[in-house]
């Protein structure tokens, strides 16, 4: 199985690690690339089948990376296999940046965050584009029936968690109304009392 940092740690990185004191937390082989799929575990299999949105890292032919958000209802990235991920594309600005740069050189990037908890989860990958997804792949990613750009999956190579530090904690708006909802009904009841006392 590839560990995250077979990708990660080229010689340039571990030459700096080495200069900057960090190498012997590593000592991990260089440049060892990836290999086989990465099963997911269960805690990672639920971060990503539960986030709302996550950042996604392509590269283009010309070498330029290309960072950006993709969001959806709670759950729209699904897990298709034990080592396979997959999503409905919806129409956006109809740019096509990140999807190009993946028919041409399948390698992403993708980071995972639960804001609430501070968690944090880093992924590589091989991301497959399909303009016109199958039945079986539809229905596996959720298909309702809504028009959509085709989908994408990605055979995860390597996971890793990362440190909380630094992870601001942010809330949604449901998650807000659900945390303050015995408040509001305590204030709703107080206020009745208070509209009988007078």
């Amino acid at each position: 199985m590839t560990d995250f940092f077979d990708i990660a740690f080229t010689p340039a990185t571990v030459e700096l690690q080495q200069r900057k004191g960090s190498f012997g937390v590593y000592q991990v082989a260089v440049g060892a690339g990836p290999g086989e799929s990465h099963a997911l575990t269960p805690d990672e299999a639920e971060i990503i089948q539960t986030r709302d949105s996550f950042y996604l890292a392509s590269v283009s032919e010309t070498g330029w990376p290309y960072v950006q958000h993709r969001g959806g209802d709670a759950g729209f990235v699904k897990l298709i296999d034990d080592h396979t991920i997959g999503w409905l594309e919806r129409n956006g600005n109809r740019q096509y940046i990140g999807t190009g740069n993946i028919t041409a050189n399948g390698r992403i990037a993708a980071i995972f965050v639960d804001y609430p908890s501070r968690t944090r989860l880093k992924a590589y990958g091989r991301a497959t584009y399909h303009p016109d997804p199958s039945e079986q792949l539809l229905a596996a990613l959720g298909g309702d029936g809504l028009r959509n750009d085709g989908a994408i999956t990605i055979e995860l190579l390597a996971t890793n968690w990362n440190c909380p530090k630094y992870i601001t904690p942010r809330f949604t708006e449901a998650e807000v109304l659900q945390a303050t909802e015995p408040l509001r009904g305590r204030i709703a009841e107080l206020e009745a009392q208070l509209a009988n006392v007078s």
